[in-house]
């Protein structure tokens, strides 16, 4: 198994700030894509639509201003079974965000177009939660002929 890892900071913005855009259909919406519904609660699911295709979570873990974890229960085969972990703390004057996908079977090409769209959209809730102009998908950064 293999994982996508990155890690983004903002000095601007709390960790509950960064757990409510990543806890709330309207804040996932912000940064993600506008084309976000379902149950972002405990044990709930999310729809994450893109104009080629999607994704739904499974809201697996919650700890409020610490930690969000999903498991993705619908989406590509190479994303089905994985999970989506979010960790959040305070260090010094930054709040810092380790994102993870993990349990990906093997280090395919899709996986290296999913790592730098995760880079890209990890940038645009930075830019959210420091009141700048985020990038959700339709609008987000297109890296190359997958969008």
């Amino acid at each position: 198994m293999v994982d996508i890892l990155h890690r983004i900071g903002t000095t601007t913005a709390t960790p509950q700030e960064l757990y409510d855009a990543l806890t709330t259909v309207d804040g996932l919406a912000g940064w993600w894509t506008e084309e976000t519904t379902g149950d972002a609660g405990l044990g709930g699911k999310i729809e994450f639509r893109f104009p080629d295709g999607g994704f739904v979570m499974a809201v697996e873990e919650l700890r409020p201003r610490e930690r969000v974890v999903w498991r993705v229960v619908g989406g590509p085969d190479e994303w089905v079974g994985t999970t989506v972990e979010w960790d959040l703390r305070q260090d010094g004057d930054w709040t810092i965000l380790l994102f993870a996908h993990r349990g990906w079977r093997e280090p395919v090409e899709f996986m290296h177009h999913c790592s730098t769209k995760w880079a890209t959209f990890l940038q645009s809730l930075k830019a959210q939660v420091e009141g700048g102009d985020a990038a959700p998908s339709p609008r987000d950064v297109k890296i190359d002929n997958w969008n």
